[in-house]
């Protein structure tokens, strides 16, 4: 991210995107997928006071809010996204497909796990972002098992705006690297954290359209 005052805005505004969100749901597997954008409120505002702890060098509260933005960024979500997915998912080809996902998540986010409690991760402040050190083995196998349970899962959704936030969120992961390398982590957070607004038009598009059914089917005579 770029500054306390950025990661606290995104957090704020995701809060009340993340409200929306879970008063929008139908069913309980949506309820899942709908706390993504409250989910990523709370990481954000973490690396909001990871910034302030800069400014006032608390070093015990940096490392602390430090695992809490790992966590997020390492382990919860190649393991959420890919399991929300296939929770809302009824095609059978697909399913089989997202369970291979969700396994390669689970073990991208158990292994990332490991290194975060065994090797100690860092944040420091680097050219107005915050770099994230955090050592671990087989940097490109991890990486490519990370995209595909975060950003390919998605897109393999036969819900449509889920396809749009795993095209968007795949483009971001490419765009934030190439320019961001070094600050990766924490720019593609932030730009995974917009895409909250395609959850909201998901899940309110299919109450509508639920809506408009049960309005439909309520008009014809019997």
């Amino acid at each position: 991210m770029f500054s306390a005052t950025a990661s606290f805005s995104a957090g704020a505004v995701l809060l009340g995107l993340g409200t929306l969100t879970l008063r929008a749901p139908r069913t309980r597997v949506e309820l899942l997928f709908a706390a993504i954008p409250m989910l990523f409120a709370i990481q954000q505002i973490s690396e909001g006071i990871i910034w302030l702890t800069f400014r006032y060098e608390s070093l015990q509260i940096n490392i602390a809010m430090t695992y809490v933005f790992s966590f997020f960024s390492h382990v919860l979500w190649p393991i959420y996204v890919p399991m929300t997915v296939l929770l809302m998912e009824s095609s059978v080809w697909r399913r089989r497909v997202l369970l291979v996902l969700v396994a390669a998540g689970v073990a991208v986010g158990a292994y990332l796990l490991y290194f975060l409690l065994v090797f100690p991760v860092v944040s420091r402040p680097s050219n107005q972002h915050i770099e994230y050190v955090s050592p671990h083995f087989f940097a490109t196998a991890t990486m490519m098992l990370y995209l595909l349970s975060t950003t390919v899962s998605p897109i393999l959704s036969m819900h449509r705006m889920v396809r749009v936030f795993g095209v968007v969120a795949f483009l971001s992961f490419g765009a934030s690297y190439y320019f961001y390398a070094i600050w990766f982590i924490s720019v593609w957070c932030f730009f995974a954290a917009l895409l909250s607004i395609v959850i909201y038009l998901q899940l309110t598009l299919r109450r509508n359209d639920s809506m408009s059914l049960l309005e439909t089917d309520a008009s014809i005579p019997i």
